[in-house]
């Protein structure tokens, strides 16, 4: 899930991760979801010159997510993706919708994800991550600007 995040999102990326699955799985894909917000909040630097908004849509096959971004400093994420299975692999499907929020909570964005159609939840909840991407995309584009995106100048 998370090398579909980074090749449609146009990132490089590569985590290593030493957790404590014998216990569960919930530390090590929260602590991999909160770096990977911290890594990206501080590749961002400074909000100036970017769209700051971003939406995408992803299908994979019968399934059909959206993800909308807002890079806004107020941290915010909610994540409905329906998913029935109790794991993907060796991955609780639990854990996704809180690896969306603990990326969003670390990275300081507002987060949207949905999943709007699809039965299987391997393929739905890997058209959210690539739905992510694409919307993480759209947002970090340039706009020419020296600008902060905000009407208060300040993000």
């Amino acid at each position: 899930m998370l090398h579909a995040l980074a090749k449609h999102g146009g990132m490089s990326l590569s985590i290593v991760c030493d957790g404590d699955l014998w216990i569960d799985d919930h530390h090590t894909a929260e602590d991999c979801a909160l770096a990977l917000g911290e890594a990206f909040k501080a590749a961002l630097g400074p909000v100036k010159g970017i769209k700051r908004y971003g939406t995408g849509h992803a299908p994979l096959d019968e399934a059909l997510s959206r993800a909308v971004i807002d890079i806004s400093s107020r941290p915010f994420c909610v994540a409905e993706l329906g998913l029935k299975r109790e794991k993907i692999g060796d991955l609780s499907c639990e854990m996704i919708p809180h690896v969306f929020h603990s990326f969003a909570m670390a990275a300081g964005v507002t987060l949207h994800v949905d999943c709007l159609r699809g039965d299987n939840d391997h393929h739905r909840s890997e058209s959210a991550f690539k739905a992510l991407a694409l919307a993480i995309k759209e947002a970090v584009s340039r706009t020419g600007l020296d600008d902060v995106p905000s009407t208060k100048g300040v993000l």
